[in-house]
């Protein structure tokens, strides 16, 4: 069975850096829309946009996906996954580097749209970050926190 997955993916900062968060919405698993929405630390706008895509190709990995096409509102990570900027940067150079292995079992592909068109991911993104922030006197006391949807 062949499982054609597409994922919105997005991944923010308040502040940059400053604390962080990821969203991914995937649609086409048999179980219906995947969320998620996780704190990241504090990090800046694209080590966060790369953490968001490497979260879709590892959960498309464990669904047993056979493509996965990703929109995303990162013209820096769009254009260098897809070869036309080169990743020159330390920091993130070893996040393209395991994107890029993550995709490779995978027929996959990548597009760049405008923030608009990516607002549910955006939102999660935020809505990670901001819960976090709210949460970070708290988290302590209450041990690990997850904030996954």
């Amino acid at each position: 069975m062949n499982l054609d997955l597409v994922a919105h993916v997005d991944g923010g900062s308040l502040g940059n850096p400053g604390p962080s968060g990821i969203g991914v919405v995937i649609e086409g698993s048999p179980t219906g829309k995947i969320q998620i929405a996780k704190w990241i630390g504090h990090r800046d706008n694209n080590v966060a946009e790369y953490v968001a895509l490497m979260q879709a190709l590892q959960c498309a990995l464990r669904l047993n996906a056979t493509s996965l096409h990703v929109y995303s509102d990162s013209q820096v990570v769009v254009k260098q996954i897809t070869g036309e900027y080169l990743c020159r940067s330390p920091r993130l150079y070893s996040l393209h580097w395991i994107c890029r292995k993550l995709a490779r079992p995978l027929q996959f592909s990548i597009t760049h749209i405008r923030r608009e068109h990516n607002s549910e991911a955006n939102h999660l993104a935020n809505a990670a970050a901001r819960r976090k922030q709210m949460l970070m006197g708290w988290s302590s006391s209450l041990g690990r926190i997850d904030l996954s949807i």
